[in-house]
């Protein structure tokens, strides 16, 4: 199932394009999101099916995808998805992954060469996985020409110097080795905390929780505002009910607290939502709904 598509549209005067290499049905809905009741998906399901979730079978839909911003003459690449032939044996439905992601990142009218910045928001393999490829027996940076920009919490946390996360999955050793490790030997990497300004619309900002080092990007450009954030949200029920973490969050009274504050600024500012693995268009605008959150309008994009 690859269901690709690239989508595009203008916020301010930076260009965004969606990259979708997989979309589709992926776990149930409560494994991915254990503390959300079956009333939230029941009483949403106007809103949530078929995008986000699939009632028949209760099963999340989600999607893998790539954003990509031109932004000051520059081309940026939020998050690089799984990668091709990876060991992922604690991941199956990731193991030795194949996919097209350099052939419609071209057909989206990017070459490797051209891009400048790789932004990961966290180190997890379907964030990281295409930051490298395999050249001559060896994982080498897919994109020659480009910074690319690791949360250091991040780096540390699922680095040799604290055992790969400790030790408790194999698959962060080998996600680091293949996806991070290499950038790191081609003198690509620049390892940030706190914030870090990419230019004049774009502004990296840690929301741990997720994990150690997760991030947004926010992008500011004219009277547009968009907020890119990463796994803080894997499921729209998480805006219904922003006390729900996903079963990867590492944190979760940090995730909440990091939730709760970029989604009360996304609806204060008219942010535009934008996470890693939303189905549909993949993006949307949220309004304060009481102490809670609402969905409000969904991306539109013009599709190629």
């Amino acid at each position: 199932m690859s269901n690709e598509s690239a989508q595009r549209m203008m916020l301010g005067d930076v260009e965004v394009i969606r990259v979708v290499e997989w979309q589709g049905p992926f776990v149930p809905a409560r494994d991915l999101v254990p503390d959300s009741p079956a009333e939230v998906w029941k009483d949403n399901e106007e809103e949530l099916a078929p995008d986000h979730w699939e009632p028949d079978s209760d099963r999340a839909v989600m999607a893998l995808q790539t954003w990509v911003l031109r932004s000051a003459g520059r081309t940026v690449l939020v998050d690089t998805g799984v990668g091709n032939g990876r060991e992922r044996p604690g991941s199956p439905q990731f193991h030795q992954w194949q996919g097209d992601f350099l052939g419609q990142l071209a057909r989206a009218g990017v070459r490797p060469q051209d891009v400048d910045v790789v932004v990961n928001t966290h180190v997890h393999g379907d964030h990281v996985g295409w930051n490298t490829v395999a050249a001559q027996g060896e994982w080498a940076p897919a994109f020659p020409n480009a910074q690319y920009l690791i949360p250091a919490a991040d780096d540390f946390h699922f680095g040799p110097g604290n055992a790969y996360a400790k030790g408790l999955r194999e698959d962060d050793r080998l996600i680091y080795e293949d996806s991070i490790a290499p950038v790191h030997r081609a003198g690509q990497s620049l390892l940030w905390d706190g914030a870090h300004r990419i230019d004049e619309n774009l502004t990296l900002e840690s929301a741990p929780g997720h994990t150690p080092g997760s991030s947004v990007l926010r992008l500011a450009s004219g009277t547009d505002r968009a907020v890119f954030v990463g796994d803080l949200l894997h499921s729209p029920v998480q805006i219904l009910g922003p006390g729900c973490n996903s079963c990867f969050c590492m944190d979760a009274q940090q995730a909440e607290a990091s939730r709760r504050r970029v989604l009360q600024r996304a609806a204060d500012e008219r942010e535009l939502v934008v996470p890693a693995h939303f189905g549909g268009t993949g993006a949307v605008e949220v309004r304060r709904d009481g102490d809670g959150f609402a969905l409000a309008r969904w991306a539109a994009y013009g599709q190629e």
